[in-house]
């Protein structure tokens, strides 16, 4: 942008020399051009594996402290209907890679099997072919920031792909470190059959150390040498998934098969209480560089908590499409642009980010229709009311499915597993808890979501 004179300023100048002043003329005597454009927001993506609804503080945990979470929630905005685009792992990631619904992808509607392994039809198919995964070619996240010049890192759990070809490398992050698969013993880093996960850029390694401290030392080591220039840090924590594992558990040898899913709630709560100070310390590591101010941190878990977790008030647990399996905890700062300590009732979902992250780096609103979710974070900062928004879910394991609809305020629900069929129809403006079903009650509003759902199935078909 090139320095303007306001004209009263040349009249003014003109006294003071005695002649009539060209600004022009001085040309030589002031820098070529000032630019005043503000410098590029830096994108922050912290995801939590696992994570219940109502396992922070700022959730109402009467037993997990979570300070720096609790701190960010009043420094910036709480969602309270914030869903996952699916209840497992892979699901999830991959929608938000995409910004899309994770069936467009194909394969990826169940969280990836140990060792690549595929859940149900489609995944098997891809996982025979070495296909199994996000294509490169479909992490339009990652993509796009680099186009826009971000320097991108990612620094924890991936799950999205075993296969050389799908790493995070090949995905565009410039730097990648952490696990592949979906779950890891915390000291061996490896799986519940002791294979080995462990990477670093294009390669398997082995490094002492408890995972959520590994992660959150890899992320700030490689943020302190990009720094000084837009950067995108994506820290998705392996903390509070199974097995729970907190230091000094350490036996020097992998967790029993038979213990691997089940532990006491307070070492749970020690392991989220861990990855809060992780947190923390990436936060103060904005705050003493003077980037917080410019920095979008966006805080979620990628679907809701098993057992081991706490999903109150909702029902059900992942893995199911009740609201427990996948209405998560969700925390945004962007200082100047969100209000502080606001709660947020618009109803949102994971792929919504990366439409917001993309605006928060390119400096303006996609228009090209190629994404699912929607700029969430624009909705919020032009204090636009909530929208009734349409909502969908599919998940495959096995022979079970899963399916569920969100119109406005009203849910229906679809579960099938072998002969086994059951459906459910919630009004969740007067039942969040999902207690009565409405389904003989309310007909005419069952079958309204029926087509609804019919007509979601056939636009999302997989490409592959």
């Amino acid at each position: 942008m090139r320095l303007l004179i306001p004209s009263f300023c040349v009249v003014v100048l003109s006294v003071v020399f005695g002649h009539a002043w060209n600004p022009l003329s001085a040309a030589d005597d002031l820098p070529p051009e000032i630019d005043l454009t503000p410098p590029p927001t830096n994108v922050v993506l912290i995801v939590a594996d696992d994570l219940g609804y109502g396992d922070l503080g700022c959730y109402g945990a009467p037993d997990v402290k979570t300070p720096v979470l609790d701190q960010m929630a009043r420094d910036g905005i709480r969602f309270t209907q914030f869903y996952s685009n699916g209840p497992e792992c892979s699901p999830t990631r991959t929608a938000l890679m995409t910004g899309r619904y994770q069936q467009r992808v194909g394969g990826l509607e169940c969280a990836i099997g140990t060792h690549n392994v595929g859940r149900y039809d489609d995944a098997i198919r891809l996982a025979e072919e070495n296909e199994l995964g996000l294509p490169p070619s479909e992490n339009r996240l990652v993509r796009r920031l680099k186009q826009a010049g971000y320097t991108c890192g990612l620094f924890g759990k991936w799950h999205l792909g075993y296969e050389p070809h799908m790493w995070p490398h090949e995905q565009g992050f410039d730097r990648a470190f952490g696990c592949l698969g979906g779950n890891v013993d915390y000291f061996r880093h490896t799986e519940n059959d002791g294979w080995n996960t462990l990477f670093s850029g294009d390669q398997l390694i082995e490094r002492d150390g408890y995972m959520t401290e590994l992660i959150t030392d890899a992320a700030l080591d490689w943020y302190g040498s990009v720094k000084n220039r837009p950067f995108f840090l994506y820290v998705p924590y392996t903390a509070p998934h199974s097995p729970i594992q907190v230091p000094g558990d350490d036996t020097g040898k992998l967790t029993p098969l038979d213990e691997w899913n089940h532990g006491p709630r307070h070492k749970y709560a020690a392991m989220v209480e861990l990855m809060d100070r992780g947190i923390g310390r990436l936060l103060d590591a904005l705050q003493n560089d003077d980037l917080a101010q410019n920095t979008l941190v966006i805080f979620m878990s990628d679907n809701g908590a098993d057992h081991n977790g706490r999903n109150a008030p909702w029902s059900g647990n992942k893995g199911g499409l009740f609201e427990g399996g996948i209405r998560v905890p969700c925390i945004v700062r962007w200082p100047g642009r969100l209000p502080e300590g606001q709660v947020v009732n618009h109803p949102a979902i994971t792929m919504d980010f990366t439409v917001s992250m993309l605006r928060a780096a390119e400096g303006q609103a996609d228009s090209s229709g190629e994404f699912d979710g929607i700029d969430i974070l624009k909705q919020i900062e032009e204090d636009r009311p909530a929208e009734d928004r349409t909502l969908f879910w599919r998940a495959r394991r096995g022979d079970r499915t899963w399916k569920a609809v969100r119109s406005g305020s009203l849910k229906r629900i679809w579960k099938a597993e072998g002969d086994e069929q059951q459906q459910w129809l919630f009004d969740l403006a007067d039942d969040p808890r999902e207690q009565h079903n409405l389904l003989e009650e309310r007909p005419s509003d069952a079958r309204q979501l029926a087509e609804l759902y019919k007509n979601w199935e056939q636009d999302v078909r997989a490409s592959r």
